[in-house]
C-alpha cells in the first residue's frame, strides 16, 4: 500500500520543468497567452447553451446566483491552483499536483479523472458546434446532406427551407408529409475536431495566437449582447421587473426543480460553463515565466468570465421569461425578444444580423473551447507517460514542432468519433463532476504541501490557508452532490476502468516506485526550493 501512494519528488519535478531541447515542450507563452487561453476555454458552451437551459429547469432568473454559487466555488479552487502553478510549472495539472502530494494512487485518478473532464467535454462541444454551424450554414441556403450531420439513428425533417431534428418542430406542425432522412454519422463534429487537433499538433505559439484571435472576436459579440440586452432592459424596466417579478421561483417538490435547491442544481449543471481555468495550468510547462504568469492567467480569466456569466445571465432572464429559455440558442432568442430588425441579404437570402452575430460567436466559442480541452488532454497523457503510468508514445515529442504529436493525434482520433456516432445528452453533468472531483484533490493538495513543506518558497501563496482550501473542498462536494445518481454512477465505473489500466500496466512501469519514493517520508534530494523573483 505504501507503494502505491508513492510521492513525487519536487526536485524530480523541477528537473522536468526547467529540461530544454528538441524533446520538451517549448516555452512561448506569455500572460495574454494564459488570459486568453483561460477565456478561450471558458467562454463557449456555457454562455451561449447552459445558460437558458438551467434557468428554464432549476432557477429561473436566480440563475445569476447560481453563477455567483459557481464561481465562488471557482474562486476557492482557482487560488489554490495558481499556487501550484506557480511551485510547480509543469504540465499534467491537478494531475502533477496530486502526485506531489497525496501520492501516485490519487495521482492516477485525478489523471483519468481528467480524462474525462477534458476528452468528453471537447466531444460534447464538437456536437454543439456541429449544431450552430449546420444552422448557420442553411441561413445561407447551402444545405449539408442531413445524413452527415446527425448521429446514427437520429430523425431529422425538412421545414422551412432547412432540416431539423424531428422534436424541434414548431408546436402544432405535423411532421406528415414532409420530406425526412435518419442520421448516419456526424460528419460535422467529426472533422471539426481532427481540424483543431491539427491545429494543437503544428504548435502550441500557433494554437495560443488562434486562440486569442478568436477571444477577441467571440468577447466581441458578448459585449455586443450585453449593450443591445441592457440597452433594452433601461429602457423598458417594466419588461425586467415582469420577468423578474419571479426571482426564485416556488419548489416544484422535488430536490433541483426552482427554489434554493434549484439554485444548488443549477450551479452545479453551469459549472460546464466554467471548465476551462484550471485547463490553464496545463500549459504551465509552455509558459514563459509560469512564477507569475500562471497566477495571472487562471485568476485573470476566472474573474472575467465570471463577470460576463453573472450579467449575460441576468440581461437574458430579464429580456425573456426563464420559462422559454429551454431552446439551443438562448442568445439568439434574447436577442430577438429586444426587437433589434437589423438584416441583410446574402444570395436573396435575407439574414437577420442578430442571429447571424450570435451563431457566428458561438462557432468561434466553442472552437476555442475544443481548443483548450483537447490541449489539456494530451498534455495530461504527457506527464502520465513522461512518469511511466501510460505507455511511450503518449509522451512523444514532435522533434520539430515540440508538442506530443502522437497523443495529441490519438486522443484527437478517439475523440472525434464520440460526437459523430453517440447522441451526447448528459455529458454535461459527468465532466462537472469529474471538475469538481479535480478541485477537491487540489485544494487537499495545497493543505497537504503547506503542512510537510512551509520552508518552500512560493511566487504566489494562496490566501487564508486553510480557510480557502477548506471551502473550495465543502463547496465542490456540495455542488458533486447536488448532481443526479446517475452521474455518480457512470464516474464510478469510469474510475474502476481506470483503476484496471493503472493495476495492470501503471504500478509496474511507474518511475517513481521504480526508484522507491514512499509516501509520509521526504524523498531523498528532495530539496527544491522554487526560485524567487
Amino acid at each position: 500500500m505504501a507503494k502505491l501512494l508513492a510521492t513525487k519528488p519536487l526536485d524530480m519535478l523541477m528537473r522536468e520543468a526547467t529540461e530544454e531541447g528538441e524533446h520538451t515542450l517549448r516555452r512561448a507563452l506569455g500572460a495574454g497567452n494564459l488570459i486568453t487561453l483561460g477565456i478561450g476555454a471558458i467562454i463557449g458552451a456555457g454562455i451561449f447553451v447552459l445558460t437558458g437551459q438551467a434557468a428554464a429547469d432549476h432557477a429561473g432568473p436566480a440563475i445569476m446566483l447560481s453563477f455567483v454559487l459557481a464561481g465562488i466555488a471557482c474562486a476557492f479552487a482557482g487560488l489554490c491552483y495558481a499556487e501550484f502553478a506557480s511551485l510547480i510549472p509543469i504540465a499534467g495539472s491537478a494531475y502533477t499536483y496530486g502526485y506531489a502530494t497525496l501520492g501516485e494512487l490519487f495521482a492516477w485518478i485525478i489523471g483519468w479523472d481528467l480524462v474525462l473532464e477534458y476528452a468528453l467535454g471537447a466531444a460534447t462541444v464538437a456536437s454543439g458546434w456541429s449544431g450552430y454551424f449546420v444552422s448557420l450554414l442553411q441561413d445561407f441556403g447551402i444545405h449539408i446532406p442531413p445524413q452527415f450531420t446527425a448521429v446514427p439513428g437520429a430523425q431529422l425533417v425538412f421545414y422551412d427551407n432547412r432540416w431539423m431534428a424531428l422534436n424541434t418542430l414548431p408546436e402544432g406542425v405535423s411532421a406528415a408529409g414532409l420530406p425526412a432522412a435518419t442520421g448516419i454519422f456526424n460528419l460535422v463534429a467529426f472533422v471539426i475536431v481532427l481540424v483543431v487537433t491539427a491545429v494543437l499538433v503544428i504548435g502550441i505559439k500557433e494554437s495560443a495566437n488562434l486562440n486569442s484571435a478568436i477571444v477577441i472576436v467571440k468577447l466581441g459579440i458578448v459585449l455586443i449582447f450585453i449593450a443591445i440586452a441592457g440597452t433594452f432592459a433601461l429602457r423598458n424596466p417594466g419588461i425586467v421587473q415582469a420577468n423578474w417579478s419571479d426571482f426564485i421561483p416556488k419548489n416544484a417538490g422535488e430536490y433541483g426543480t426552482y427554489g434554493w435547491s434549484g439554485i444548488a442544481r443549477a450551479a452545479a449543471v453551469v459549472f460546464f460553463a466554467y471548465i476551462g481555468f484550471d485547463a490553464v495550468s496545463t500549459a504551465a510547462q509552455e509558459a514563459k515565466n509560469p512564477q507569475k504568469d500562471m497566477p495571472v492567467g487562471i485568476l485573470g480569466s476566472l474573474a472575467i468570465c465570471t463577470v460576463l456569466y453573472i450579467v449575460v445571465s441576468g440581461l437574458l432572464t430579464g429580456v425573456v421569461h426563464y420559462s422559454k429559455l429551454n431552446v439551443p440558442d438562448p442568445v439568439a432568442v434574447g436577442i430577438d425578444a429586444t426587437n433589434i430588425g437589423w438584416t441583410f441579404t446574402v444570395g436573396g437570402h435575407l439574414i437577420k444580423l442578430s442571429s447571424f452575430l450570435v451563431k457566428g460567436g458561438a462557432i468561434f466559442g466553442l472552437f476555442t473551447v475544443m481548443l483548450v480541452m483537447l490541449l489539456g488532454q494530451s498534455r495530461v497523457f504527457y506527464s502520465m507517460s513522461r512518469d511511466g503510468l501510460l505507455w511511450k508514445w503518449a509522451g512523444a515529442i514532435h522533434p520539430r514542432f515540440r508538442t506530443p504529436w502522437i497523443s495529441t493525434i490519438v486522443v484527437g482520433v478517439c475523440v472525434a468519433f464520440l460526437p459523430a456516432l453517440l447522441p451526447i445528452g448528459d455529458l454535461s453533468h459527468l465532466v462537472s463532476i469529474g471538475t469538481l472531483l479535480a478541485f477537491v484533490i487540489v485544494c487537499a493538495g495545497v493543505m497537504i504541501l503547506r503542512y510537510r513543506r512551509p520552508e518552500l518558497h512560493r511566487p504566489f501563496r494562496t490566501p487564508w490557508v486553510p480557510f480557502v482550501p477548506i471551502m473550495g473542498i465543502l463547496v465542490s462536494l456540495a455542488l458533486m452532490l447536488s448532481l443526479p445518481l446517475v452521474t455518480w454512477e457512470r464516474l464510478i465505473i469510469w474510475l474502476a476502468l481506470g483503476m484496471a489500466i493503472y493495476w495492470f500496466y501503471g504500478r509496474k512501469h511507474s518511475v517513481v516506485q521504480q526508484g522507491g519514493v514512499v509516501a509520509g517520508t521526504p524523498p531523498v534530494g528532495d530539496t527544491y526550493t522554487a526560485p524567487r523573483d
